[in-house]
């Protein structure tokens, strides 16, 4: 099988010749530019020019020799402007906090203060900080943080992809699909809790789902219109070119959803049923949601209403064992990530107990097709390159 079949194949729930791949094919599978800059030294591998192309995260853009060594299967249709809007269309070289190189998006010039800070400023506001030894950038500015009335939402900009960015999508989308064989994950967002705490404020958001359910709601309804409009354009530019669509929202925190189920099904499943629907009414893409935490109470109602794929199968959230997941969600819904705990295992076990741990994960999940192996979120600054080596090249050993 080539990648993309062998991804195909998984997607449909069928066993492929071997276990489908992921290193670093969305926001939430990548590694840490200076863990992915070491990664290449300890490999030998030449530096060819590290695109850090999450700059909000601190992601790097994996090269096609990484994805050859570690077996991956897919890639990244990104968004033009996937971090405080800045665009991918150009690129400078600088140099990260360890002294190694790195390209960065041309239009990236944070703001470094005397403290040791950076801070991200759009039209004299400053957006987004990153502390002095921090790893990435934390969202500051909430434009909707002093609404009161459904005037004030009607103000407000959602947002729409422009004349630029749709040619971006038509041509990257084109290049992608004829310049590999691997599987190609495009992403959009389509959030609902996660705009409204980054619109809000998350405190208020989470106090307004109880106590505004009005203006709650009428914001809700605003976004998934504007989702929509956004989904029509998006799809017009890939057209079948890609083969999954990511959207995300962390509905989990480490030991429970954030919200209860009967709120989730009161104010975000109708909502997102809206969304998901309408991918597979206007398209053969599958539909993924990247969505942390312990979510087993609502798997089943997201398998409900057309979702396809989950990520990133936090294994150490309760009720969120590779066994039980498989058991009961197995035939519905694809894991995509889950072959390794990223909090607990991958920085503080020893190699011997990664590669058990990843074995006894891949023997779980893979089974019958419906697997994507990828570590549980993103591969964080400190880990050594050997951790990120054992794996990946045990899971391409299992596969």
């Amino acid at each position: 099988m080539t990648h993309r079949e062998r991804v195909l194949c998984t997607l449909d729930h069928q066993q492929p010749d071997k276990m489908a791949i992921d290193f670093g094919a969305m926001r939430s599978t990548g590694i840490n530019v200076i863990a992915y800059n070491r990664l290449r030294a300890h490999l030998g591998l030449p530096f060819t020019g590290t695109r850090l192309y999450d700059v909000f995260q601190q992601l790097a853009e994996p090269e096609p020799d990484i994805l050859e060594r570690f077996g991956a299967d897919v890639v990244q249709l990104h968004r033009h402007s996937p971090s405080f809007g800045v665009s991918l269309d150009a690129w400078r070289p600088d140099t990260l906090s360890d002294g190694s190189p790195c390209l960065v998006p041309a239009g990236f010039h944070p703001v470094r203060n005397a403290d040791g800070s950076l801070e991200v400023v759009v039209n004299g506001r400053v957006i987004a900080r990153r502390p002095a030894g921090g790893y990435w950038y934390d969202s500051v500015h909430h434009p909707l943080a002093d609404a009161q009335t459904l005037s004030d939402i009607d103000h407000h900009d959602f947002g729409v992809i422009g004349a630029e960015e749709q040619a971006y999508l038509q041509r990257e989308s084109q290049r992608l699909y004829d310049s590999t064989d691997r599987a190609i994950l495009g992403e959009f967002g389509g959030n609902l809790l996660e705009c409204g705490q980054s619109d809000f404020g998350y405190g208020r958001f989470m106090e307004m789902l109880v106590a505004e359910r009005e203006l709650v709601e009428y914001y809700l309804d605003k976004l998934v219109e504007s989702h929509l409009r956004n989904l029509q354009i998006y799809l017009d530019c890939v057209q079948n070119r890609i083969h999954v669509i990511q959207l995300g929202d962390d509905l989990g925190t480490q030991e429970a959803l954030q919200l209860s189920p009967r709120l989730y099904r009161d104010l975000l499943k109708p909502r997102q049923e809206k969304l998901f629907r309408f991918i597979h009414e206007h398209s053969a893409i599958k539909v993924f949601l990247h969505s942390c935490g312990a979510i087993y109470d609502i798997l089943g109602d997201l398998a409900e209403i057309g979702l396809d794929i989950i990520n990133p199968v936090q294994i150490s959230s309760p009720n969120m064992t590779p066994a039980k997941l498989k058991k009961e969600f197995g035939k519905k819904l694809v894991f995509w990530g889950g072959g390794c705990d990223t909090q607990h295992i991958l920085p503080r076990a020893d190699l011997q107990e990664i590669r058990k741990h990843v074995e006894e994960n891949i023997a779980a999940f893979a089974p019958g097709g419906g697997y994507v192996f990828t570590q549980v979120h993103n591969i964080q600054q400190e880990i050594d390159p050997e951790r990120i080596v054992t794996l990946y090249e045990t899971a391409v050993r299992c596969r």
